[in-house]
């Protein structure tokens, strides 16, 4: 266990006290570390630190787990000071301050796009076991359901669901039919648009014959609110709804959807198969940039053509981007056939390990004000072919600028970055 820890934090931590803590002494007993990402400037933060700080206490003074659990700091200050006053505050321990290539490797690690994050992961592999620790803060507060593992999607939504008619059906319904877990709120402006595509889209599905659902998590305070939305926006026969003990921001929601979710944010899509698996949880983009379904049920591909749609993604982690003078026919579609072996290769390798996709593969052209826009915010020279792997949240990019790209050539660049070899230059 020992072992791993020091290669996934390093060797030493820093307590409030300013002293060195050997990764190593955390304790035989530790199976869950929480990784608490966050930065003294950002008030939910130092909110959220506060509620942290008394679980913590409760934790390690009553459970009988106490010595199974440990949390650790991972912070985004950028002023050493700042950073010092808020780990005051804390009893448990932080990556060192200077240590940013580590804090780095675990935002990208991890996929947090917001702060606070708590993310809890097991001790001895590295694997998420719990992605939205700040539920677990907020609805565990003695710490009783350790380690706070996911449960299946079919025990979350277990008993009766609610239709758009305000009928109920069991949720046993659901069995052997693709799911569509859909975030989502009335006095979101971008959650009634994407409803409006949704529907189009569900009816689409269901007529091609396919078993389809979709349940719909409420983020309205209010039933009334969470009715109206349900009831205008979905076709007949409608899709089911979680009822309204479930709404997101009343404080009944289970932390266990927590593994569908990588951040809070809506709307947000997420699909399941048949038997509750994760497919994607980029349904938002899948169903803007295929409104006829043809790609139904949108298992990831290896290589996307960048649009606006998807360019979200761009900060979701680390990114492959393969610029080509698309003014000539089929270069876009060349550029896809070459990278498509090396992304499929890497697709299958973290497949297998049940663990995420280091980075994401895309092709752009330059025949639009997207991409003017993307080079002009990340600086890079204006040149086609152009091969890059951009790092938003680490504001960090490695460019590659030779005349022919070949297949070999970007999978030595991608090989050389997953090593660490590159060289990164600022953003």
């Amino acid at each position: 266990m020992s072992e791993f820890l020091v290669s996934l934090l390093g060797e030493r931590l820093v307590n409030s006290e300013k002293a060195e803590v050997d990764v190593q002494s955390l304790g035989s007993k530790l199976s869950l570390v929480g990784l608490f990402f966050g930065c003294s400037l950002n008030a939910p933060c130092k909110q959220f630190n506060g509620s942290l700080c008394e679980f913590y206490s409760k934790f390690k003074k009553t459970s009988e787990h106490k010595d199974k659990m440990e949390i650790v700091f991972v912070s985004s200050d950028q002023d050493q000071k700042h950073w010092q006053d808020f780990l005051q505050e804390m009893p448990w321990a932080a990556l060192p301050f200077k240590d940013r290539h580590k804090k780095m490797k675990l935002w990208n690690k991890y996929k947090v796009t917001s702060i606070p994050s708590l993310v809890f992961v097991d001790a001895t592999t590295g694997k998420v076991v719990c992605r939205n620790g700040l539920l677990v803060v907020r609805d565990d507060p003695k710490g009783l359901e350790f380690p706070w593992g996911p449960k299946p999607f079919a025990e979350v939504v277990a008993g009766p669901l609610l239709r758009n008619n305000r009928e109920t059906t069991d949720s046993s319904s659901l069995e052997g039919h693709y799911v569509g877990v859909y975030f989502s709120a009335h006095w979101c402006p971008p959650c009634r648009s994407l409803s409006r595509v949704l529907v189009e889209s569900y009816r689409t599905i269901k007529e091609s014959g396919q078993k389809f659902e979709i349940v719909f998590v409420s983020a309205d305070s209010k039933p009334t609110a969470s009715q109206c939305h349900n009831n205008r926006k979905w076709p007949q026969p409608p899709p089911t709804a979680v009822p309204g003990c479930l709404h997101v921001c009343n404080g009944l929601i289970p932390q266990h959807f927590g593994f569908l979710v990588l951040s809070p944010g809506i709307p947000t899509l997420i699909l399941l198969d048949a038997e509750g698996h994760i497919i994607t949880r980029q349904g938002r983009v899948e169903v803007l940039n295929d409104p006829e379904c043809r790609l139904f049920p949108w298992h990831p591909r290896p290589v996307l053509e960048l649009s606006e749609s998807n360019a979200v993604q761009l900060h979701e982690g680390p990114c492959l981007v393969l610029f080509v003078d698309a003014e000539e026919e089929g270069e876009l579609d060349s550029a896809k056939e070459l990278i498509q072996p090396i992304a499929e290769k890497l697709m299958a390798k973290y497949k297998a390990k049940e663990e995420e996709m280091p980075l994401l593969f895309f092709v752009v052209g330059e025949d639009d004000n997207m991409t003017e826009s993307l080079r002009d915010y990340t600086n890079l020279p204006d040149s086609a072919p152009l091969l890059t792997i951009l790092d938003m949240s680490a504001r960090a990019k490695y460019v590659l600028d030779v005349e022919e790209i070949t297949q070999a050539i970007v999978e030595q660049f991608v090989k050389d970055f997953l090593a660490e070899k590159l060289k990164p230059e600022p953003i």
